[in-house]
C-alpha cells in the first residue's frame, strides 16, 4: 500500500514522463483492445446456440468434366428425406430469404414499419435453431399459411408483445403477402449469420421443377444426436443419394457427382475467405499497436533511469532488495495501467459512435461477452511486461555504479526499443498504401459496362401502368439521356439455371439468368453487341434470347454452330417458356464484383419491358451529366409521380464503392492504427533523441571548438538513428509484403505486388524519423560551445 501512495504521489513528478507514458499508453490499449474485441466477436459467430456444436448446415457439391462447384443451399427435399432416412439426425429444418436486408411493412391504420430480414421457414426451425419465444407457438405459427412470426424489435415498434400478436401487416414490396403476427422470438443477436425479423411458413417448398435434387434455393440446417459426427453419418448420405439419385438423373443435370457435406454452423461465417483474411489483419495491427504502445513505455521508462538513479542508490543503501525494488515499480505501473485503461475506456466512450459505425457493431456487443476475460488477459499481460521490464533494469543497478557511466549503459536497450517500433511503423505504412492501391484498383477497374452516368430505384412494389408512366416521365426530362429497366443489376447474385439443347434432357452447363431487361438495357448499359442484334423491343411477348460470348464458347462442346450462334434455338431452365431463339451475342460483362463473389458462368438475358409474372425491380436512369442538381430534380419528380412509394434513385457508383466496403473499411483501420503507431513511436525517438542530446552535450561542444559545422554534428545524430531506422523498414516492409500478399488472396485481380510500394512505405518512415532528429538537434547544434563546457 506504501508503494502505491508513493506512485500516486510522484505521477507528476518532474523526469518521469508520467503524463507521456500514459497517454500513449492509453491510446494503443484502446485501439488495440477494440481490435482484439472486434476479432473475438467475428471468431464468436453462432456460439449462442446451445447445442452450436451439434448444428452443421449442408453444402451441396456438384462436378464434372470441366469444373466443380460449392453451393450454400440445397433442393427443398433434402431436409425432410435426410430426417427420415439418415440416423443420427435428431432434427432438421430448411429456410430461404424473401426480400433484402430491409423490408418495410404496412397495417391496417397505414403506418409504415422498417425492418430486416425475412425468412420463409418450416415449422421446425426452432428445433435446429432455437431463440426464445416470447409468445406463440412457432410449431403451429408457422405451420399454418398466412401467419408470422416477428422479432421482439418489431414487435416493439407495433406497440409492445400484447397488442403486436393478431395484427395484419402487408409487405411494402408484396402487397399480396398478407401476413398475421401470431408470436414473437427474441432477436438474434450481432454475431448470427442468420438476421430476421420475420419468419413466415414455407408452403409446398419447391425447387421450381429443376430436376428436384438439383435444385440450390434453401439453405439447410440439421441437429445431430448426441456423439454423432459428420464422419458417422457419411455411409448414411451414401446411400440416401444412391437411392433416390440414379444415373440418369446425373446425366441429365450435366453432372458426375452429387454429393452432400455437413458444414458446422460455427464455420459458417469463420470460414469465409474475407472474414479470415479480415481477421489475420486484424491481429496484425493491434498487435502492432500494443507492441509499440508496451516498447515506447518501457522507453521512456528506460530514459528515466538516469534521472532516478539517485533515488534507486538511497533506496537499496537502506536495505532494499531487488524484490522490493520490483514491488515498486509494478506498483507505479499498477497506478499507470490503471489510469491508462480509465483514460482508453473514456476514449472509446467518446468515439462511441465512429467505433461502431467503422466495426458495425455495438460497443455493448464487442465488450459484454466472453471476450471480455481475453481483454483482461491482454491487460495484465501488457501490465506484467510494461513493469517487469524496467524493474529488472532498475534492480540490477549496483550502489556502488548508480552515479558512474550509467548514461552509456541503457543505450542499447533504447535502440532495440526503437529498432521495434520502427518496424512496426514500416510494416503499417507500407501495408496501407498496398490496400489503398488494391481498393483503388477494384474501384476503377472495368467491369465490361458504363456505370458512371448511372442511377437506379427499386420499383418491386408498383404495378405494370405504374413503371410504364414512371419511365416515360423521367425520360423526358432534360437531365435524363436514357431511361430502362431491369430484374437483376449486374453487380448482384444471379439466379442459376441450366442451357439445354431443345429436344433433350442433357444439361448442357450452368447459366447466369440475367432474366428480363427493358427497352435499351444494353445501349444504355453501353455493352457491346458482338454478332447479330438487339432485342426487338416494343412487344408484348418475345421468345428472343441474348447470350454472353462466353455462352457461344461454352457451346461448342455441345453443338456444331459454324455459322455462328444468331438463329440457333436453346432451352433455358427455370421459365415457363424454355425454348427461345438467340438474336444476338454481347461482350462478356462482370458479374458480382471482384472481392470474392464473381461470377464467372455465361449469361443470359430475355426481353421483357412490363412483363406481369415477373416485374421489373429496378428503373435504370442514365444522365446525361452526373450532377447532383439532377439527381435530385429526377429523385423529386420520382416522388411527385409517386408519394406513397417512396422512391429514391441511387447511384451506381456509390454502390459499386459499397461491394468493395470491406477493403475501405480495413483501409480506415490500418490508417488509423499506423498513425498511431507513428506517433507513438516518435515520442519514443524524440525521448531517445534528448537523452543522446543530454548525454553527448559536452561532446559536441568539443567538436565545434575542433571546427566541427552543423552539418556535421547533425550528421552524428542522424547516422546513429539510421543505423537503426533503415534496417527495421527493411523488416517491416519485408514483413508487409508478405502479410499483403496473403490478404490479396481474396481478390479475382490483383495489383501487382510493385517494389515501390514497399520503398515508398520504407522510406516515408525514413523520412519522418529524419525530420524529426533534425528538429530535435537543429537548436543544440547551433548552441554556443561555450555554454555546454561551463560545468566543467
Amino acid at each position: 500500500m506504501r508503494d502505491l501512495n508513493i506512485a500516486i504521489r510522484s505521477l507528476f513528478k518532474r523526469g518521469r514522463h508520467n503524463v507521456t507514458k500514459i497517454v500513449s499508453l492509453s491510446i494503443g490499449l484502446a485501439i488495440g483492445l477494440v481490435l482484439i474485441a472486434k476479432i473475438y466477436f467475428e471468431q464468436s459467430y453462432d456460439s449462442f446456440y446451445p447445442n452450436a456444436d451439434r448444428i452443421y448446415r449442408l453444402t451441396g457439391y456438384t462436378s464434372n468434366e470441366n469444373e466443380s462447384k460449392v453451393s450454400e443451399s440445397v433442393s427443398a427435399i433434402v431436409a425432410p428425406t435426410m430426417k427420415e432416412e439418415v440416423l443420427g439426425i435428431e432434427a432438421a429444418t430448411r429456410l430461404t430469404h424473401i426480400g433484402g436486408d430491409r423490408n418495410k411493412f404496412i397495417t391496417s391504420d397505414k403506418r409504415r414499419y422498417s425492418v430486416g430480414g425475412i425468412l420463409m421457414a418450416d415449422s421446425c426451425l426452432f428445433d435446429v435453431l432455437p431463440r426464445p419465444v416470447l409468445s406463440g407457438d412457432p410449431k403451429k405459427v408457422l405451420a399454418r399459411p398466412g401467419y408470422a412470426m416477428i422479432s421482439r424489435s418489431f414487435a416493439d415498434k407495433l406497440g409492445g408483445i400484447d397488442r403486436a400478436e393478431g395484427t395484419v401487416i402487408a409487405s411494402d414490396n408484396k402487397p399480396e403477402m398478407t401476413l398475421t403476427i401470431g408470436g414473437v422470438f427474441e432477436d438474434p443477436p450481432e454475431n448470427s449469420h442468420l438476421r430476421y425479423d420475420v419468419l413466415v411458413t414455407l408452403e409446398e417448398a419447391d425447387d421450381g421443377g429443376f430436376l428436384a435434387w438439383f435444385g440450390r434455393h434453401y439453405l439447410t440446417y440439421v441437429l445431430l444426436s448426441p456423439g454423432v459426427t459428420p464422419e458417422t453419418l457419411r455411409p448414411a448420405i451414401d446411400r440416401m443419394q444412391q437411392k433416390h439419385i440414379v444415373p440418369q438423373a446425373l446425366q441429365n443435370a450435366g453432372v458426375d457427382r452429387l454429393a452432400f457435406f455437413l458444414k458446422p454452423i460455427r464455420e459458417v461465417h469463420t470460414g469465409e475467405a474475407n472474414i479470415r483474411n479480415m481477421t489475420v489483419m486484424l491481429a496484425i495491427l493491434a498487435f502492432a499497436l500494443l507492441f509499440t504502445a508496451v516498447m515506447n513505455y518501457i522507453l521512456i521508462a528506460i530514459s528515466a533511469i538516469v534521472n532516478r538513479s539517485k533515488e534507486i542508490a538511497l533506496t537499496k543503501s537502506y536495505g532494499a532488495s531487488g524484490t522490493d525494488i520490483h514491488r515498486m515499480t509494478m506498483s507505479e505501473t499498477l497506478v499507470h495501467m490503471i489510469l491508462s485503461l480509465t483514460l482508453a475506456v473514456l476514449l472509446i466512450l467518446a468515439c462511441r459512435d465512429t467505433v461502431e459505425g467503422l466495426l458495425n457493431v455495438s460497443l455493448a456487443a464487442l465488450f459484454f461477452s466472453k471476450g471480455a476475460f481475453i481483454l483482461s488477459g491482454i491487460c495484465a499481460i501488457v501490465f506484467f511486461v510494461t513493469g517487469f521490464v524496467p524493474g529488472m533494469l532498475f534492480a540490477r543497478i549496483p550502489v556502488a555504479s548508480a552515479f558512474r557511466n550509467f548514461k552509456e549503459n541503457q543505450r542499447h536497450w533504447k535502440q532495440g526499443l526503437l529498432f521495434m517500433e520502427f518496424t512496426a511503423s514500416a510494416l503499417l505504412v507500407s501495408l496501407l498504401i498496398v490496400i489503398g492501391e488494391q481498393h483503388r484498383h477494384m474501384l476503377n477497374s472495368d467491369p465490361g459496362y458504363s456505370y458512371d452516368r448511372l442511377a437506379y430505384c427499386a420499383v418491386t412494389d408498383l404495378d405494370s401502368t405504374a413503371r410504364t408512366m414512371l419511365t416515360d416521365e423521367i425520360e423526358k426530362l432534360p437531365e435524363v439521356e436514357q431511361v430502362s429497366s431491369c430484374i437483376r443489376l449486374p453487380f448482384g447474385q444471379m439466379p442459376g439455371g441450366a442451357a439445354m439443347l431443345p429436344g433433350t434432357d442433357q444439361t448442357c452447363f450452368e447459366i447466369a439468368d440475367h432474366f428480363r431487361v427493358g427497352d435499351g438495357f444494353l445501349a444504355l448499359m453501353e455493352i457491346p453487341v458482338v454478332e447479330g442484334r438487339s432485342f426487338t423491343e416494343e412487344v408484348s411477348h418475345s421468345n428472343e434470347i441474348m447470350v454472353s460470348r462466353s455462352f457461344v464458347d461454352r457451346m461448342k462442346d455441345f453443338a456444331d454452330w459454324p455459322d455462328g450462334a444468331v438463329g440457333k434455338r436453346i432451352s433455358i431452365t427455370g421459365h415457363e417458356q424454355r425454348d427461345f431463339t438467340i438474336c444476338g451475342v454481347y461482350e462478356n460483362y462482370r458479374i458480382g464484383s471482384l472481392a470474392g463473389n464473381l461470377d464467372d458462368r455465361p449469361s443470359v438475358m430475355l426481353y421483357g419491358r412490363q412483363d406481369r409474372r415477373i416485374p421489373s425491380r429496378y428503373l435504370l436512369v442514365k444522365f446525361r451529366r452526373m450532377t447532383a442538381q439532377a439527381v435530385e430534380k429526377a429523385d423529386s419528380r420520382l416522388q411527385e409521380l409517386m408519394p406513397d412509394a417512396e422512391l429514391e434513385l441511387t447511384l451506381y457508383s456509390s454502390r459499386i464503392a459499397g461491394l468493395y466496403e470491406s477493403s475501405r473499411m480495413l483501409w480506415i483501420y490500418v490508417t488509423i492504427g499506423g498513425l498511431i503507431t507513428v506517433i507513438i513511436s516518435l515520442i519514443g525517438l524524440i525521448g531517445y533523441t534528448n537523452d543522446e542530446i543530454n548525454r553527448r552535450r559536452k561532446e559536441i561542444a568539443i567538436r565545434k571548438i575542433n571546427g566541427a559545422s552543423v552539418r556535421t554534428i547533425l550528421r552524428i545524430f542522424l547516422g546513429d538513428i539510421l543505423r537503426i531506422t533503415l534496417p527495421a523498414a527493411l523488416l517491416g516492409c519485408g514483413i508487409s509484403y508478405f502479410v499483403s500478399e496473403y490478404w490479396q488472396r481474396q481478390f479475382a485481380e490483383k495489383v501487382p505486388q510493385n517494389p515501390l510500394f514497399f520503398i515508398a512505405g520504407g522510406l516515408s518512415v525514413c523520412i519522418i524519423v529524419t525530420a524529426c532528429v533534425v528538429y530535435r538537434t537543429w537548436k543544440v547544434a547551433n548552441e554556443n560551445p561555450v555554454n555546454n563546457l561551463k560545468s566543467e
